[in-house]
């Protein structure tokens, strides 16, 4: 490859960064990166009744909490308007637009015809060739022109798609398209085209939505005489059951996937596994995924979310991550998890020392921060603890007796950890005949009002001598 990459995101500030946005946001900057050249964001914001700032904010938290980083500043449609105007009306003296001074009731004539002819409705053209004198009528009656692209008629317009292949779009099917409206503002299709020529974006990758947009705006490009950049059209992404990807199926903005407790790293190697594959391999590292990362791989067919995926991925870079590490993400992430942000403001030196004792066990038993927040949750309880139902039960059916048995030989210990304790508590069931989870799944109840947690005498060395006794006290029968 010769020429220096360059590839944009362009997602359109009118809700939150959807996890499809998201993916082709990676598969851009992938690219970019695997062949050393730069990936720039553009806001398309040109739809200003439903572009708001608090979309662009949410856009940008989102693409940088994926730890996805673009080269320049932030490009935004709006403002270049004058550059647009001033390619249409480029193309207007050229002769390859022209005027179009029919009304909204003429329009609506030809949909309706089309309609009643059963074929797809299409501007007929019908200002395309008038003479000055018919144009110059037009603005006598006061009527605002739009400007169209003098598109072809015969032949052929063709996409040699990176990923769909050879697509060939007979031009009969493709009408003369809007460039600037009555108003004067350009439309999305010339926007789009010109910023990426002024951008110098030599690679378009986004999704198949938009494959037929690429032969209208190939259109453009050639009346221009302008290079067409390199096109390539991803499958959307669907549900596990095949449909049109939803809520129920994961069509989420990115911020909700924080919110969930996903890691970023992990969310991102599931979403570069949804249409883009090497071999059998599941995870890969960031280097290995720029490294591994090419264009011909990614399929043609829709990629299916799966939520039982994403969570089997996520626990996996759980466990992988350093306790540490680990750690410092829980934090950062506290403050979006809404019932557990509570939490935040109890973490000082002592809460972060137990919490650091604890995630190795903690990260074990938990796919999402979520899930170790609530396996967490333990360490946070004031006394006296909640149960939840099945450890009430385990406390009111004998639980309590064990616990004020085995008691003395714990309020013993001086030497206080796992080691110690779990040679208490064996003892204790040794004498009694008991087994040992018969011990343990009491003192498990009382020290955390959970039937399931850490290893039980991980818990007590974590919690430490003085904080274990006392709860053991408050639910000892």
């Amino acid at each position: 490859m010769t020429e220096p990459v360059v590839t944009r995101f362009a997602p359109s500030p009118t809700g939150f960064l959807h996890i499809g946005g998201a993916r082709t946001a990676l598969f851009n900057w992938l690219y970019a990166k695997r062949f050393g050249g730069k990936m720039l964001l553009r806001i398309e914001d040109t739809d200003r009744e439903r572009s708001t700032d608090a979309a662009i904010a949410a856009i940008i938290e989102g693409m940088q909490w994926l730890g996805l980083d673009w080269d320049g500043e932030v490009v935004y449609q709006f403002p270049r308007a004058p550059r647009h105007r001033e390619v249409a009306m480029d193309m207007l003296a050229r002769g390859r637009a022209y005027k179009c001074y029919a009304t909204a009731e003429e329009l609506t004539e030809m949909r309706e015809l089309a309609r009643a002819e059963k074929r797809p409705p299409r501007y007929d053209g019908r200002w395309r060739d008038r003479s000055a004198a018919d144009r110059a009528e037009a603005e006598a009656k006061g009527l605002k022109p739009v400007i169209r692209l003098k598109a072809p008629q015969d032949g052929e317009t063709i996409v040699d798609d990176r990923v769909q292949g050879r697509v060939v779009f007979p031009n009969k099917d493709l009408d003369d398209l809007v460039l600037l409206r009555s108003d004067g503002n350009p439309t999305y299709m010339l926007a789009v085209v010109v910023d990426d020529h002024d951008m110098a974006v030599t690679h378009v990758i986004r999704g198949d939505d938009h494959l037929t947009n690429a032969a209208r705006q190939k259109q453009i490009y050639q009346a221009m005489d302008w290079a067409v950049p390199s096109m390539s059209h991803i499958p959307l992404i669907h549900g596990s059951d095949g449909a049109k990807l939803s809520k129920r199926h994961g069509a989420l903005g990115v911020d909700a996937y924080r919110a969930l407790g996903y890691l970023p790293a992990a969310l991102r190697n599931y979403l570069v596994r949804l249409g883009w594959s090497q071999g059998d391999k599941e995870f890969f590292t960031t280097p290995e995924m720029i490294e591994a990362f090419d264009l011909p791989q990614i399929g043609r067919s829709p990629a299916r979310f799966d939520f039982a995926k994403l969570g089997n991925m996520n626990g996996h870079y759980m466990r992988a991550t350093p306790d540490a590490e680990l750690l410092e993400r829980f934090e950062n992430t506290l403050p979006y998890l809404p019932e557990f942000e509570a939490f935040a403001p109890a973490i000082d030196d002592a809460m972060r020392a137990k919490l650091l004792a604890a995630m190795s066990g903690l990260k074990e038993r938990a796919k999402t921060l979520v899930e170790l927040a609530e396996g967490a949750r333990f360490l946070f309880a004031q006394r006296p603890l909640p149960m939840d139902e099945k450890a009430a039960g385990i406390i009111a059916g004998g639980g309590g007796a064990t616990i004020a048995a085995v008691l003395p030989a714990l309020a013993a210990l001086t030497d206080w950890n796992k080691r110690t304790t779990e040679a208490v508590a064996r003892e204790h069931a040794e004498k009694t005949g008991a087994k040992l989870g018969q011990v343990a799944q009491p003192l498990r109840a009382a020290l955390t009002g959970r039937s399931v947690s850490p290893g039980v005498f991980d818990v007590l060395e974590v919690l430490g001598r003085e904080e274990s006794l006392g709860r053991l006290k408050d639910q000892a029968g």
